[in-house]
Parts: C-alpha cells; sequence; structure tokens
C-alpha cells in the first residue's frame, strides 16, 4: 500500500495548487481528515479518499477508492442535489502532467461538489439555531428518512448489541478518562437496556423501519443553503454502519444538540419529527430513545479518545475533557428519570400552547416531553394541514369526544414507553380532565388550567397567523359562557409574559 500512497502524494500536492483550476481560484484551501482529502477551489469542491485501510473501510487501491466515491455520491445525491455533482477522474496526460477529468489515465478519483460556506454548517451555527431553523430540521430529517429505502433488521441489531462491548474494550484503555467501575456500570446497564428493546427493534424491523439511514447524522453535516437545512456526508463505506432504525439516526441530531447545551432545539427537532411522521409506532419507539442516546454519545466518547494518538501535546487536555464529556452525556442518557405527565388546559388564547412548547424541553428525559396537542389531532381526523381551517361542523360534540380520545391514547403510548407527555387542549368540561388523568395509568397527572381575561385572550387569538388552532374572537367570547365545573387543576394566572406563565408553572409542578 505504501506505493499507492506515495503515487496519491503526488496528485493531492497537484489538486493542492491553483494551476490544477486554472483561472477558477484565486487560492485553494485543503482539509484533510482520516479517511479523505478535500480542496476547496473557487464554487468548487473534490474530495479525495485517502490510500488508507482501517478495521471499518478500505480505501487501499484505485479500484476500491473508485467504487467509494461512486457509493457516495449515490447515497448523498438524494439527500443533497444542491451540493453533489459527479465522480470525476483525476488523469495523468501523456506529457506526464496531471489533469482534473482530463484525457489521460485515471489515477485517482474525486467526489465534485459544488462549494457551501463552510460557516454555515450547522455546528458553526450552533448558537442560533432558534425555534423556526429547529423545526425546519425536524422536517428535514423526516423528509429524508421518508425516501431511505427499508434494510435487512436482524444483521444491524445483532451489529448494535456488539457495539456495547467494543466501546467497553475501547474505554478500558483509558482509566484516567473513563474509571473502571463506571466503564463496567454503564456496559451493564447498556446491556440490559439492549435486551430489553430487541424485541421492539425486531418489531420495527417487521414494519421497515430499520433503514438505510444518513448514519452520521450530526451537527457538522448539515448545512443551511439559504434558509433550508441540507443533509450531506452520509455514511457510504459500511452498510452496516449506514443501516439503523430511523430513531437511531434521529438520536445521533438529538445527541449533538443536547450535549452542546441546546435542549429547546432538540425538543422541537423531536416534537416536529413525530408530527411529520404521524407513525404511532413512533411514540412506542420512544423507549429506545435512552439507549440510542447513550450509544451515540459513546461512540463520540470512543472516536474523540482515538484522536489523542495523533493530537498535538497542547491538543491532549482538551481532547480527554471532550472524550469525558461524551461518556458523562452517555452515563445519564442510559439511566433517565421516571417520565412525567402533566395536561395544559385553558379557553382559547390563555396560552397553553405556548407554555407547553416553553415547557416541554424542562421535562425529563431527554430530550424533553413530547406535546400532544388537540388542535394538531382534530386536523389530522380530517386529514388537513396544520394551518387549513376547519368547518364548524368538526367542532360538535361527537367530534370533540374523538378528538379527546385520540389525545389521550396517544399520551398512553407515550407514558407507556416511558417518556414524558404535554397534553395541550380547553379542557373545559370536567369529564375531559377526569378522562385524560386515567390515560397515564400509573403515572399521575399534573393537571394546569390557564387563567386570563376576556380581552386578553380576545388580543391574543386576534393576532395569530399560521396556527393550527381555528379559536377566533367569536369562539373566545362564546368560551365566556362556560361552566368549567370542579376545576380541581392547578389554575396559573396567565394573564402576563411567556416568561412569567412559565416561571409559574414551574413553581406550581415543583409543589
Amino acid at each position: 500500500m505504501n506505493d499507492d500512497v506515495n503515487a496519491q502524494d503526488e496528485v493531492l500536492a497537484f489538486l493542492a495548487g491553483r494551476a490544477a483550476y486554472g483561472d477558477a481560484a484565486d487560492a485553494v484551501r485543503r482539509i484533510d481528515t482520516h479517511a479523505a482529502s478535500v480542496f476547496l477551489a473557487g464554487d468548487r469542491a473534490l474530495k479525495v479518499k485517502r490510500a488508507v485501510r482501517f478495521a471499518f473501510l478500505d480505501y487501499s487501491t484505485l479500484a476500491r477508492r473508485k467504487q467509494a466515491c461512486e457509493a457516495e455520491l449515490a447515497v448523498n445525491a438524494p439527500y443533497a442535489p444542491e451540493i453533489y455533482r459527479a465522480v470525476v477522474a483525476i488523469t495523468r496526460e501523456s506529457d506526464g502532467r496531471f489533469a482534473i477529468g482530463g484525457n489521460g489515465t485515471p489515477v485517482e478519483y474525486a467526489v465534485e461538489m459544488w462549494r457551501f460556506d463552510e460557516t454555515h454548517t450547522l455546528d458553526h451555527m450552533a448558537g442560533n439555531i432558534g425555534d423556526e431553523l429547529a423545526d425546519a430540521l425536524g422536517r428535514a430529517v423526516a423528509a429524508a428518512h421518508k425516501k431511505a429505502p427499508a434494510v435487512a433488521a436482524e444483521p444491524w441489531i445483532d451489529a448494535l448489541g456488539s457495539y456495547i462491548d467494543e466501546h467497553a474494550e475501547a474505554f478500558t484503555q483509558h482509566p484516567e478518562i473513563f474509571p473502571k467501575a463506571e466503564n463496567a456500570a454503564f456496559a451493564k446497564l447498556s446491556r440490559a437496556a439492549y435486551e430489553r428493546i430487541v424485541p421492539l427493534l425486531r418489531e420495527r424491523g417487521s414494519h421497515g423501519l430499520i433503514r438505510r439511514i444518513h448514519g452520521d447524522l450530526h451537527l457538522g453535516n448539515i448545512v443551511l443553503i439559504g434558509s433550508k437545512p441540507v443533509l450531506f456526508d452520509a455514511i457510504e463505506f459500511s452498510d452496516i454502519i449506514a443501516s439503523g432504525d430511523v430513531f437511531y439516526d434521529l438520536a445521533f441530531l438529538l445527541m449533538d444538540l443536547l450535549e452542546r447545551g441546546l435542549p429547546k432545539p432538540a425538543n422541537i427537532v423531536l416534537n416536529r419529527y413525530l408530527a411529520e411522521t404521524r407513525r404511532a409506532e413512533d411514540l412506542d419507539a420512544l423507549a429506545t430513545l435512552p439507549f440510542f442516546l447513550a450509544m451515540r454519545a459513546a461512540i463520540r466518547a470512543k472516536v474523540t479518545v482515538a484522536r489523542m494518538e495523533r493530537a498535538a501535546a497542547e491538543d491532549a487536555a482538551a481532547t480527554a475533557k471532550s472524550a469525558q464529556a461524551y461518556f458523562a452525556f452517555a452515563q445519564r442518557a442510559i439511566s433517565p428519570a421516571a417520565a412525567k405527565f402533566i395536561a395544559v388546559g385553558g379557553l382559547s388564547g390563555s396560552g397553553k400552547s405556548r407554555l407547553a412548547r416553553e415547557l416541554a424541553p424542562l421535562v425529563a428525559p431527554m430530550p424533553g416531553a413530547v406535546i400532544v396537542r388537540s388542535d394538531l389531532e382534530r386536523k389530522a381526523l380530517f386529514g388537513v394541514g396544520e394551518t387549513e381551517k376547519l368547518a364548524e361542523d368538526t367542532y360538535t360534540p361527537a367530534v370533540n369526544e374523538r378528538v379527546y380520545a385520540a389525545v389521550a391514547d396517544k399520551a398512553r403510548r407515550i407514558l407507556a414507553a416511558g417518556h414524558s407527555a404535554i397534553v395541550d387542549a380547553v379542557f373545559a368540561r370536567p369529564q375531559e380532565r377526569d378522562a385524560v388523568a386515567k390515560a397515564g395509568g400509573p403515572v399521575a397527572l399534573h393537571g394546569l388550567f390557564l387563567t386570563a381575561s376576556l380581552a386578553v385572550r380576545i388580543g391574543r387569538v386576534g393576532g395569530r397567523a399560521s396556527d393550527a388552532s381555528d379559536a377566533d374572537q367569536t369562539v373566545a367570547r362564546a368560551q365566556e359562557r362556560y361552566d368549567l365545573g370542579r376545576l380541581d387543576w392547578i389554575q396559573i394566572d396567565a394573564s402576563g409574559t411567556v416568561a412569567d406563565t412559565l416561571a409559574r408553572a414551574k413553581a406550581a409542578l415543583a409543589t
């Protein structure tokens, strides 16, 4: 392989020079990773597989590198047609000189891409991921998974179990970073969690939910082009690593957001993803999240500590600290807090949905509570879009009963999976409040009922735009005549700011 490496070094030196690109580049930027070299010139990017062989990939021959480039294009073009262009040959011409896409003998291959602004990858923009972008992220991942083909489940399920011992073995090599007792305890908890979810994973495999996934779905592999998050650099070198439950793929993104201290974006991504897929099976799959989050963090811990072998002495301490942080996250994830069940009721305009959205990221376990909103369930019942206005006859008592039953059923499945749920509905009638309390089973309901004056509520419903609620000022006035009956939920004054209401709700839940 040394001859191949030496020959490739000549090609890489050529690609690093401006002459390779004619007048297209003022300067060439080279980025090296353990498995690739990327050259950025003008509006063009060329990615060359390095002549290396690892346990998980083999790029040691030109034929293998060509095959890997073709696989990368095939895998990634569906995710990011804005980026991926073609596989191009680097040729040696008759005069001995190299050329990109020349007529001579191919001596190397590269994936040719349109260059994007590297500062717009979401790892660089993590501090600016607001609610709107987080929502778009959830939509993008759901859309990608919708197109992903199903694969055989059993090979991936077996491989997933083997990762536990692989991690434990890697961690034993660095007891100063991963203490022996903590490593053993984490492995034991991981094995127990894996055994619990294997039947569920097999069931999801039978439903086609183990698929050819992105495989490396962290913030560094998502770029904002215009206002759209675009997924790129999906795994192409291993069918097993690029296979998995769609929730395992999602868990990588959630873990990356959470580990960076971004619980609200992570919660929005999860809730939007569930709203997009609308699969009841995904509510059951919430049971997999503690294990999936832990595995994703453990992988990052293992990869990070491996960098210490190549890191400069001055970087070793920071690298070790990063590995420790990932391991600490994995330990927290594998031992999730008990599920909580919260209901947020109140007349239209009282601020129920705003409070639910602010409260959800704060409710353990990670990445926060799943929100079940009656407005969305009603729209789904009639097969219309979230913001499409429904006719008046979809608000009859009979329809309301069906909507509240759907809300209760979803909450029941979420809680049964060991996850927390927040249900958001008016809950104006005592029997509606009593029925939803029963949905929690052994998990006690914490009921909050928001109150605000008619003037405040009218002002809020009048200012809504692109919202799932159909309530208007006429509805708000009509609700003033409601007889709420016995109200044993905690009443929260919601007439002030969202922050004020959130503070009161948190205090009420803490009692």
